[in-house]
């Protein structure tokens, strides 16, 4: 098996890489600490092809494959973290699954904008009280008489909520896994609230989003009631644009600490040259590329074909891990330098400790890759109590 990239994937990824060297990285530093979404660079990237890069041509996208974004995430991030971000939002996560599942109209209304970098879909999944356990959400869409919905309840953590345009919303139509879909709302809906900016760690901004008696016309129902397995299959290709990201940003910041190694002295000699901190650098090399080994088998599916629930969890977890501990490291070898937001290695290791969370938690994952082992489902909820005879009767 050959595990070098094709011919015409390595012209692809320089190509990527002379174009982000030249127009992303001079702006690096800054872009990585300006809050909000990274329109900038989403534009560019846009003019150069690189949003819907594996959406088919008939709906604005290039007709590539899944290898072909992840190696757009890592050509970008290498030259400038922040704008994988907006690869991310134009290949990955909920505009993947809205262009899976879309209808003609819809995508007719919402995918030009996107595709060029003028606006920005957010994902509405999490709850206050539904977060790994998405099945418990309780955000509730309601029949209107009128072929529509009314959805009522709230969302929070959703990325890029403060500057999206369109929100993909998890919402349940009826009990159990079967009555749960998705709905689009548009900013501005009446009944649609989104609050005030929260900032996480990594310094990305998120907004609560309350809908009360918010009324969804039935032309932005995404998907009905028996849904959310067709959404969960699209979210695995979201795995992989978080893994791809987690695993570009270690890449950056363990460069950034090898040249820093190579070029700083202490104690009349390069740091390179102490055992202590060259077994760091090789016990990281191995990770790295263990990972991207996994993340490479997990993007190379067949033509028309979603990733497994399997590889994207191990992809996810290997890229995570390896790319938190890789800009973790980086920022400790850098000492001063690693921890001050002239550089970026704390900027990297900010941002892959939140991948950790984001996207299934590496405990989820964990679960997900010993279902596989073992070939069952664990069922992380308790089990019921066995029903007595008069509950029963009555």
């Amino acid at each position: 098996m050959d595990f070098a990239l094709s011919e015409e994937q390595d012209l692809f990824a320089q190509s990527v890489r002379r174009f982000a060297e030249q127009h992303l990285k001079p702006g690096a530093v800054e872009r990585a600490h300006r809050p909000g979404f990274p329109f900038d660079a989403a534009k560019l990237l846009a003019e150069q092809g690189l949003l819907g890069i594996t959406m088919p041509v008939e709906d604005g996208g290039q007709g590539g494959t899944l290898m072909d974004a992840v190696i757009a995430i890592e050509q970008v991030a290498a030259a400038c973290p922040r704008s994988a971000d907006a690869i991310q939002a134009g290949n990955f996560g909920p505009i993947r699954t809205f262009q899976e599942y879309a209808s003609a109209e819809q995508k007719a209304r919402f995918l030009p904008d996107l595709l060029a970098g003028r606006t920005v879909i957010s994902l509405g999944m999490s709850e206050p009280d539904a977060g790994s356990a998405v099945t418990d959400l309780k955000t509730t869409a309601r029949p209107d008489g009128a072929g529509g919905y009314i959805v009522d309840g709230s969302k929070v953590f959703s990325t890029h909520s403060p500057e999206a345009s369109v929100f993909l919303v998890y919402v349940r139509f009826g009990p159990g896994v079967g009555g749960i879909g998705s709905v689009l709302v548009e900013r501005g809906t009446p009944g649609f609230t989104i609050g005030q900016p929260s900032a996480f760690m990594s310094g990305e901004e998120w907004s609560q989003l309350y809908f009360e008696d918010c009324r969804i016309p039935p032309e932005n129902v995404l998907l009905g009631p028996g849904g959310f397995k067709r959404q969960i299959a699209g979210f695995n290709v979201e795995r992989l644009g978080n893994s791809s990201r987690a695993l570009a940003l270690g890449r950056y910041a363990f460069d950034l600490a090898r040249d820093h190694a190579l070029d700083r002295k202490q104690f009349g000699r390069p740091l390179c040259e102490f055992q202590g901190l060259q077994w760091k650098f090789a016990d990281l090399a191995v990770k790295l590329e263990s990972a991207r080994l996994l993340l490479y088998r997990a993007a190379s599916t067949r033509e028309g074909e979603l990733p497994s629930a399997a590889d994207t969890a191990m992809a996810k977890l290997a890229c995570n891990q390896a790319g938190f501990e890789a800009a973790n490291e980086a920022v400790q070898v850098m000492g001063g330098l690693g921890y001050s937001t002239e550089a970026l290695a704390e900027y990297c290791m900010r941002r892959t400790r939140g991948w950790m969370i984001a996207g299934g938690s590496i405990e989820m994952l964990k679960n997900r890759i010993a279902e596989h082992v073992f070939d069952r489902r664990f069922d992380q909820r308790p089990p019921r109590p066995p029903r007595t005879g008069t509950e029963a009767v009555a």
